[in-house]
């Protein structure tokens, strides 16, 4: 198994030992988001593997339109901007300060 898969992010499959394919890396970035929305943040090795250029066309394909980790992957890998169909809270949209951070 690579040393940047994290196992934690198959509580309901076998952990993989390899990640080859189109649909099992459009299946890792699922789940890296989904946990990271949530408050679990990837390990280095793991964000440094995302960020390689193999991944672009799977981080594309995932379509994960109300994930902030998500919108933040499509700007690593230089995609167009999409969407976001996620909550925004109030107090933070209204925010002056917002447009400084």
């Amino acid at each position: 198994m690579h040393s940047w898969i994290d196992g934690t992010l198959y509580p309901d499959a076998e952990i993989p030992s390899t990640i080859n394919t189109l649909s099992e890396q459009v299946d890792f970035v699922a789940r890296l988001c989904a946990a990271w929305d949530f408050g679990l943040l990837p390990a280095k090795e793991t964000v440094t593997e995302i960020r390689r250029a193999a991944w672009r066309e799977a981080v594309d394909r995932c379509r994960l339109l109300t994930s902030p980790a998500y919108h933040l992957l499509r700007s690593w890998h230089n995609l167009p901007s999409l969407p976001y169909l996620g909550q925004q809270l109030a107090t933070i949209r209204d925010d002056p300060n917002l447009a400084y951070v």
